[in-house]
């Protein structure tokens, strides 16, 4: 029984999975003290992993989630349950989708039980100024309280923000940065950190791929940065990088290439506000 801290991760795993096979909205009622101390825990062990996380292969790379919570089971079906397979999810997990606190915990108790081989980078949505108006605020509301909202944005304020898997697919939610010119200014960044308004972290986390540029321009979303196919390419050859892979946009197929396949944005939140959209999974 892997208990942490008086944290029965077993029991709250098998109680978050007995849902699966019924029919898509049923919810898990977790006592809130659980969940506290899931947090809790969860923001120990990201503190004491890097904020740039170097990873091996075979690792499945999962997309935006959404509080898709059915999907995620689905998706889990597929690629088969921890510890089967290792993974790196590249963030928003809450906000817009019905079930947030189920996605989020169990992503969360999964990490607890295999901290070395399931693995959480932070999107734009795990922060408090777009997650207080997006859905997750209300639902924590809702269901448990203002207070238990408070504990998972100190939970996020301390995710790992890129990854690097087998030293050449370079990883985060949503793109590349203007100011990035080395990797240790990544590992660099202190947690835990809300997300600033403009700089590394904030684009890392909002920025996105632009067919019809050169360069950088301004992002229509009102934040960060648009970058063009030049801006790929330059970044990949000066770092000895073979693949950008990100998220943060929805795609028709659940994935979409780039930059003559030097980018991939991939998207798991198949019928996404409605839309029927297929899983996406890079193995």
């Amino acid at each position: 029984m892997a208990k942490a801290d008086g944290l029965d991760v077993d029991g709250m795993i098998e109680k978050l999975l007995e849902v699966k096979g019924s029919r898509p909205g049923r919810m898990v009622a977790l006592p809130e003290k659980d969940v506290k101390a899931l947090c809790l825990k969860a923001r120990e062990i990201f503190m004491s992993q890097p904020t740039l996380l170097e990873l091996e292969a075979p690792i499945k790379i999962v997309g935006d989630i959404h509080g898709q919570y059915f999907d995620l089971l689905r998706l889990f079906d597929y690629g088969g349950f921890p510890p089967k397979a290792n993974y790196l999810f590249l963030g928003d997990y809450v906000d817009r989708g019905k079930q947030s606190l189920e996605t989020i915990c169990l992503l969360l108790a999964y990490k607890v039980k295999y901290p070395e081989n399931f693995f959480l980078l932070r999107g734009n949505h795990e922060s408090a100024a777009i997650n207080r108006i997006y859905g997750f605020y209300d639902e924590c509301k809702r269901r448990y309280s203002i207070k238990l909202w408070r504990t998972f944005t100190d939970c996020f304020n301390c995710l790992p923000v890129a990854a690097i898997v087998d030293e050449k697919i370079f990883c985060m939610h949503g793109g590349l940065s203007p100011e990035l010119h080395d990797m240790d200014q990544i590992r660099r960044v202190q947690r835990p950190t809300d997300v600033p308004d403009a700089g590394i972290l904030c684009d890392l986390l909002w920025s996105d791929p632009e067919r019809e540029i050169n360069g950088w321009a301004d992002n229509d979303r009102g934040v960060s940065f648009t970058f063009g196919e030049d801006v790929v390419t330059e970044f990949l050859a000066r770092h000895d990088l073979d693949l950008i892979c990100r998220a943060h946009q929805v795609v028709e197929d659940g994935y979409e290439f780039f930059a003559d396949r030097q980018l991939v944005t991939i998207f798991s939140a198949p019928n996404y506000c409605g839309k029927e959209r297929q899983n996406g999974v890079e193995k």
